[in-house]
């Protein structure tokens, strides 16, 4: 656990963050006595599943054709 001062944490607080997303523990304290622990909200750290979107995801075999000079125009293209 490693344990910062405020102002310590005030010129580093972008460092801490990112050791606080990887699951260190960050103390801040008011001179020696600990007043605040950062911590990463559990969305932060990183927990996606590889694969979450797998079959939910597709597209048809046109996706990938050219565009026809009308839809061309209709972008703004021309």
């Amino acid at each position: 656990m490693e344990t910062v001062t405020i102002r310590k944490a005030k010129a580093d607080l972008s460092r801490l963050i990112q050791k606080a997303c990887r699951g260190e523990d960050i103390v801040i304290a008011r001179g020696k006595k600990p007043v605040v622990r950062l911590v990463a909200l559990r969305d932060a750290q990183g927990n996606r599943k590889p694969g979450a979107w797998k079959g939910k995801v597709f597209y048809t075999p046109d996706a990938f054709a050219p565009l026809s000079d009308r839809e061309l125009k209709d972008l703004g293209f021309e």
